[in-house]
């Protein structure tokens, strides 16, 4: 699998990189003791490595046949919530939430989770509660993004920042056509995508199963019901 860096991290890099090579020439010039220098740069490689870690980019494509029917996860994670709820800012109706939580360790980026077109796009200012609580879906600042299928079932995707995420970037605005190969934005350290279905939806994971975004099929649309 080809890996590149988001250019989301590129600026959060640099200045990292920057801070840990002045960090370590100045320990490296006035500490003597020379276990401290070595240790400092010891945990200097690894904070930087976790950095390229999170913002690294896998190239995917979804390997199986997409009959319109397909609904793959978002983002890399966890799955920490499956219910029916009610979704009361777009859809206005009963819908199965499906939450994926991303932790620092996962890829953040966000992948399309249907084929169609994109209708609606807005972000909502709010509050950082860690993003694996329930509440975090409708409190936490956030974007939600609604795209119309072929079938012309309307599927609202959220994007939600966490007790660390400060930053959502939704790449996709109205009247784009996307398809599973593309983005929908990035969310910068540990976060959550929640995905509102139909409730005639074919679920395919169960709570606490891991996700890969772009790839892992997680449910499968009834193409029957309009």
């Amino acid at each position: 699998m080809k890996v590149k860096l988001h250019r989301e991290g590129t600026n959060i890099i640099l200045i990292v990189l920057f801070i840990l090579v002045v960090v370590n020439a100045l320990a490296m010039r006035f500490i003597d003791y020379k276990p401290v220098p070595i240790t400092f740069a010891v945990l200097s490689t690894i904070l930087f490595l976790l950095v390229l870690n999170f913002f690294r980019l896998p190239r995917r494509h979804f390997k199986g046949d997409n009959d319109g029917s397909v609904v793959v996860s978002s983002v890399d994670g966890t799955v920490v919530a499956l219910e029916e709820v009610y979704e009361d800012e777009y859809l206005h109706r009963n819908c199965i939430q499906l939450s994926v939580f991303m932790t620092i360790f996962n890829v953040h980026a966000n992948w399309v989770p249907v084929a169609g077109d994109v209708t609606y796009v807005k972000h909502h200012s709010g509050r950082f509660l860690a993003a694996n609580l329930p509440k975090s879906s409708t409190d936490n600042e956030r974007s939600a993004i609604v795209i119309k299928t072929p079938n012309g079932e309307d599927i609202l995707v959220r994007q939600i920042a966490g007790a660390v995420a400060r930053r959502i970037v939704t790449y996709v605005e109205p009247g784009e056509k996307v398809g599973l190969d593309d983005f929908i934005g990035f969310i910068k350290f540990g976060s959550r995508v929640d995905i509102f279905l139909p409730l005639d939806t074919e679920i395919m994971v169960k709570l606490g199963d891991k996700t890969w975004g772009g790839e892992t099929q997680v449910a499968r649309l009834n193409l029957g019901a309009k």
